[in-house]
């Protein structure tokens, strides 16, 4: 998957000395030691494989990284610019690499990025089975429940969502789940029958077209983040449509603080809250929570 776009000294040390199914992430910064961060801890790479000793630790150059971007975007900047100038790159394989550097503006808008001086390559993983403990909680007799995902970043919600998908196909559940991959990463190996995809769209977009043309019964989208995000869920729902999605808090009470989601909360738009952690490294299922934010499972635990 990232022999592509790693250079070959880097890789090699990958693929040979570190157990690659539990890299999380790589991240290179010009002129630093190239960091991989493992079950949720950062180490350092070395030729032998890993180490918390910097003084034995491989550094990335600023050609090095340059070269990871170039070769990221098959030899071709420009074609990959809409995505650069949100501060990243997917590859066809759903690896998704955040890129630092100069942004350059014009007009008020953010016309290209230059002077790539970081990277951080985020490594998809297929987690079969993660998402069971909470499905009974998220499907039931009446069907699938609007759901949000909630951790902090690089906590295993896409990994998550990617599972659920997986499970109702695996229980022959014949929805028509539509993905709406915004960053080209949540469609990683999903194996179903029943799905179709929109990549690279906002979700505004890609929601009204999507029901427009597609009409599925389940939308599935990451990363709540904006207005427009929020205006996209409450129209599907008003549509009939069913939302799975996630959004960025490390807790219950910090999400209910967020502004962002005030009207939804107070609709009652979704009625299922699964939380997700690093506690036990990245994943850690901490419970499901009804829409009044009261927890109805936790950890193993079902609550009365």
């Amino acid at each position: 998957m990232l022999e592509k776009i790693l250079p070959d000294k880097i890789h090699r040390v990958l693929a040979e000395k570190v157990n690659f199914k539990a890299v999380n992430e790589i991240r290179l910064r010009a002129e630093k030691p190239i960091a991989v961060n493992i079950n949720g801890r950062m180490f350092f790479l070395c030729e032998s494989g890993v180490t918390s000793n910097i003084k034995n630790a491989l550094f990335a150059s600023k050609i090095m990284i340059e070269d990871v971007i170039f070769r990221a975007s098959e030899c071709s900047i420009y074609s990959v610019n809409e995505q650069i100038k949100k501060g990243f790159i997917v590859t066809d394989e759903g690896v998704r690499i955040g890129i630092g550097g100069n942004l350059v503006e014009e007009n008020g808008h953010i016309k290209t990025m230059t002077n790539f001086c970081s990277c951080n390559i985020r490594v998809p993983h297929i987690v079969k089975n993660c998402s069971l403990s909470a499905y009974p909680f998220l499907v039931g007799q009446d069907g699938p429940e609007n759901t949000l995902v909630i951790s902090p970043p690089g906590c295993g919600k896409t990994t998550f969502l990617r599972d659920f998908v997986f499970q109702l196909s695996e229980r022959g559940l014949a929805y028509n789940v539509l993905l709406l991959d915004e960053r080209g990463e949540l469609d990683c190996g999903i194996n179903s029958f029943f799905t179709d995809k929109i990549a690279f769209s906002s979700k505004k977009d890609g929601f009204e077209n999507g029901i427009r043309a597609l009409a599925p019964d389940i939308i599935v989208t990451d990363e709540l983040g904006q207005e427009n995000d929020i205006d996209a869920v409450r129209y599907a729902s008003f549509c009939g449509v069913k939302v799975f999605a996630s959004t960025h808090a490390d807790s219950i009470e910090s999400f209910s603080r967020k502004p962002l989601f005030a009207q939804l909360l107070k609709e009652k738009v979704f009625k299922r809250f699964v939380l997700l952690s690093k506690r036990n490294g990245p994943g850690t299922f901490e419970g499901v929570y009804n829409e009044n934010l009261s927890r109805v499972y936790l950890s193993g635990k079902r609550d009365a």
